[in-house]
Order: structure tokens, then sequence, then C-alpha cells
């Protein structure tokens, strides 16, 4: 199944101050997170941003905080956000069935939340190169088991195409800087 931008919601999860900079390649996740959310914008997917227990993790990081509008950040104590209530409320209210996947840790939060949302019927996509853990080990084992939970596997660049779906057009021209 392709990725639709009229179906799909974009959720970054817990990339916030003091877990962001024990994380590997935390600011290739971080990076391609904000790509993620610039086409999204674009394209008109919502983007929902989910924060581990902030007051001991801290918020979101600041470049990420900047490009967030009110009411995108949503405060979580569960490691998935399919099993935090207010979440999970919010995404299903936004009626998008298809569920993009990025930030850390690819192991536990991540992890948790691909399973909950698939579990809850959702058709979930983790954008690989936008997610990661402390250990490179624990990211490697993740993809593993979300391929093996029939959880797809995608990469920013995949998302973005499928989400223009054709060149020539003008979001295929205002977002073709972001194709590296």
């Amino acid at each position: 199944m392709l990725i639709d931008a009229t179906r799909s919601l974009l959720l970054t999860i817990d990339i916030q101050e003091r877990l962001l900079p024990a994380i590997h390649d935390g600011d290739r996740v971080l990076t391609n997170t904000l790509k993620l959310i610039q086409a999204a914008r674009r394209l008109d997917v919502p983007v929902l941003c989910s924060e581990q227990y902030p007051r001991g993790l801290g918020p979101s990081v600041a470049d990420l905080s900047a490009v967030l509008e009110e009411g995108e950040i949503l405060p979580k104590v569960h490691f998935s956000c399919a099993a935090d209530p207010g979440i999970a409320k919010v995404v299903a209210q936004s009626g998008r069935r298809q569920l993009i996947l990025c930030g850390v840790e690819a192991h536990v939060c991540v992890l948790q939340s691909a399973f909950g949302f698939k579990e809850a019927g959702y058709d979930v996509f983790v954008v690989l190169d936008a997610v990661s853990s402390r250990a490179p080990d624990s990211v490697l084992v993740a993809k593993d088991r979300f391929l093996a939970a029939g959880i797809s596997v995608v990469t920013l660049e995949m998302t973005l195409f499928e989400w223009l779906h054709q060149a020539a057009t003008p979001a295929f021209k205002d977002l073709r800087g972001l194709i590296t």
C-alpha cells in the first residue's frame, strides 16, 4: 500500500531536549523530521508531536517546537502514543487512517506506538531514517519487529514521493529541495 497524503497523519515521537543528545544520529532524526513536517504542512497532512514525561525529559527540542502549532504537542506518560487516551483521541478525531511515525526511541516509544496503532486498525508507516535509539542495535531489532508485525518501514524520500504522487506540480516544485 502506498502512502496517501489525504489519508495520512504525521506523528513525531519524543524528540526532546534531555533525550535527543543521547540518541545515535540524533541530528539526522531531527533534520529528517523537520523535512517531514515541512512537506506535511505543504500537503495539508496533520502533524502531532508527543512528549514523554516532559517534566523529566524536558520539552521538544527548540528547532522542533518552533515549527509546531498550538495544540500539536501532546504530553504523555505511556510509552505508547496509542495507549495514551488523549493522543489516541486526537488521532481518531483526525479521521486519518495512515499514521506516519518518526522520532525516538525506535525500540521503545516508536515501537510500542506502532504496534498499538496497528492493533487499533491503522495503517502504520515508520520512517526509518527519521527514527533512532541510544544504541544502533536497538534500531535494527526494532526494524525486524516492525517488519515481522506487518508495519511498513519507509524512508523520508519514499514518504515524500508517495505523498506528492507526481512531478510537475506546484507542490513538487515547492518540496523538491527536501529530496537529497
